[in-house]
């Protein structure tokens, strides 16, 4: 057993773990929000973190009415700039806390009296002691490079964090379901072990998804490109149609992600493209009729929408770390990469 392998299967422990160590910090910080007018959010992370942050954004605009930006590190750790984040709330993830260019825009955000919020898996770390908030992931030590749970429990702090603010209980709820959805998941595994061969010497791969969804194709595409040296290239479907569906082959798997909810006739719109030209398509969903459209099929439980990413993302881990071995490769330790990643 790969630790990759061990650690994806430690995440429904990790996510209910992380929902209940962070369940009263996250009121805090929407109290803390609303008392003092933020009107706008801003998230600063780099690699699986931004993913996870992708995945944030998404839950707060949707459910909270923030809008949420994405930073640009380097404008304050190359650049010097001096960024008005007064009436914002700022929030740096990253999983060991160590990052030197998020930690940046913390102090930036803190000299402007932003309210900041940390995420990492280190109580310790540089980022967790800067910001005025710190979520912890609860994950444990990851020791396989690869990140997984550290990644889900990410995405499980901001979902709180969007319930929080939005004041909805339904948003917890939802939330509070997923360690037994994930577990249901990660237990379909030998599914993967049926098709996943027939991969191996794929060179290219398209990840296709929109929406809540949209992070874990981008999620896919690293882990795929870090555990296999495949390449591998996400899109959001409304984006693939703007020139990328050009470069499309036979030669090229395409992974869609089409869960139900108000985004799934657009996925299935682009499965019927994608068949007409005869594609090797791996559909991930919970629609029999969308499962039907691909070559390859990997089926999830029933969920909400703002919890289908969750799911989603339990197999590309799976996917990514089965097509590493399919090729003889050490998904724990890719080359030229080490765990912690410190930019600047």
């Amino acid at each position: 057993m790969t630790l990759m392998w061990k650690e994806i299967m430690e995440q429904p422990a990790v996510l209910k773990n992380c929902f209940d160590v962070n369940y009263d910090t996250v009121i805090k910080i929407a109290d803390t929000v609303k008392s003092q007018n933020i009107r706008y959010g801003v998230i600063a992370a780099r690699g699986t973190s931004d993913h996870a942050g992708i995945y944030g954004k998404y839950m707060m605009e949707t459910y909270a009415g923030i809008p949420v930006g994405l930073a640009a590190p380097s404008v304050t750790s190359m650049y010097g700039a001096d960024i008005n984040f007064s009436s914002g709330l700022v929030i740096g993830i990253s999983q060991s806390g160590e990052a030197k260019d998020v930690l940046s825009v913390l102090k930036a955000a803190n000299k402007k009296g932003a309210v900041t919020v940390g995420i990492t898996n280190y109580v310790d770390s540089p980022i967790a002691k800067e910001a005025n908030f710190h979520l912890w992931c609860n994950a444990g030590p990851e020791k396989s490079v690869a990140a997984t749970k550290t990644f889900t429990a990410q995405m499980m702090i901001l979902g709180m964090l969007a319930g929080a603010l939005s004041g909805n209980n339904a948003v917890f709820d939802e939330l509070k379901k997923v360690p037994d959805l994930i577990k249901t998941t990660l237990d379909d595994h030998e599914k993967i072990n049926g098709f996943v061969n027939r991969y191996t010497y794929a060179q290219e791969f398209f990840i296709l998804a929109r929406g809540f969804n949209y992070a874990i194709a981008l999620e896919s595409g690293l882990k795929i490109q870090e555990t296999t040296y495949i390449r591998a290239k996400a899109y959001a479907v409304s984006d693939f149609y703007h020139g990328p569906f050009a470069m499309l082959t036979p030669q090229i798997p395409v992974i869609m992600y089409a869960t139900e909810g108000p985004l799934l006739g657009d996925a299935n719109n682009m499965l019927d493209k994608l068949a007409d030209k005869n594609l090797e398509v791996i559909v991930v969903s919970n629609d029999q009729d969308s499962l039907n459209k691909g070559a390859e099929s990997f089926k999830i439980p029933k969920c909400h929408v703002s919890v289908a990413p969750f799911l989603c993302a339990a197999f590309a881990q799976m996917f990514a770390c089965k097509l590493s071995l399919s090729k003889r490769l050490n998904p724990d330790k890719p080359r030229d990469l080490n765990k912690v990643t410190i930019t600047v």
